[in-house]
């Protein structure tokens, strides 16, 4: 393994009495390994699901365009597939690619707040699989802060599911530990960049023509949405 990725873990780890089988690959959050990103890639290529750390908390990738993968997710978390994925991406470009339309309202956020904690809930494009949208026909994007996601981004040259690393219900991750825990008899592998910078999920505003709405707020506060909308 190159310089900045390190295996660990595997089918020898232990936690809490119970042999867990998810290798943990090491990897810097500021300068990845290109190798240690192929590995990761090359995993979701094959319809694996790899978590992966963001700006926020720890999120499951998977290829959203791949139906057997979009429902290994679902397994994972323990999740009811009524409930669309959120998509991670790596530019503006690509975001609108995903989109059906993008109301006025969607470029003006994104130019002030993306990358970051802001996640944007549009029509999604025909492009999509309806099992992605929870068959709402409507998705949720977000350009994260994050060198691992932009790159492995680059690297699958897709974008990626960003659903929280967590089983259902429970707190979300914010290191590769607690997904170990939570999920490590559930995935192959988790790439460990060390804690995340915060453990408070993205903010999500849905947007319809030239209204919207915040469905949660998280790091970026609901006053810095309206007066970036006034």
């Amino acid at each position: 393994m190159a310089a900045g990725a390190e295996r660990c873990g595997g089918p020898n780890y232990f936690a809490r009495g119970k042999v867990l089988s998810a290798e943990i690959l090491r990897v810097s959050a500021q300068s990845p390994s290109a190798e240690a990103l192929r590995y990761a890639a090359e995993r979701l290529q094959h319809g694996e699901v790899v978590a992966i750390p963001t700006d926020t908390v720890y999120g499951l990738a998977a290829d959203p365009f791949n139906l057997s993968a979009v429902e290994e997710i679902f397994r994972v978390k323990g999740r009811q597939e009524d409930r669309a994925l959120p998509i991670l991406v790596n530019s503006l470009d690509q975001a609108m690619l995903l989109a059906r339309e993008v109301p006025r309202n969607f470029l003006r956020l994104a130019e002030e707040f993306w990358p970051g904690a802001l996640t944007l809930v549009v029509d999604a494009s025909h492009r999509l699989p309806l099992k992605v949208t929870a068959n709402t026909g409507r998705i949720a994007l977000r350009w994260p802060r994050s060198e691992v996601v932009g790159r492995l981004i680059e690297e699958c040259d897709s974008p990626l599911t960003g659903t929280s690393a967590n089983l259902s219900g429970s707190p979300p991750c914010t290191d590769a530990e607690m997904v170990m825990h939570q999920l490590g008899d559930r995935l192959g592998l988790i790439l460990d960049a060390g804690p995340t910078k915060s453990a408070t999920p993205s903010t999500i505003v849905e947007l319809h023509g030239d209204e919207w709405k915040i469905l949660r707020e998280g790091a970026i506060a609901a006053q810095e949405i309206e007066a970036a909308l006034r």
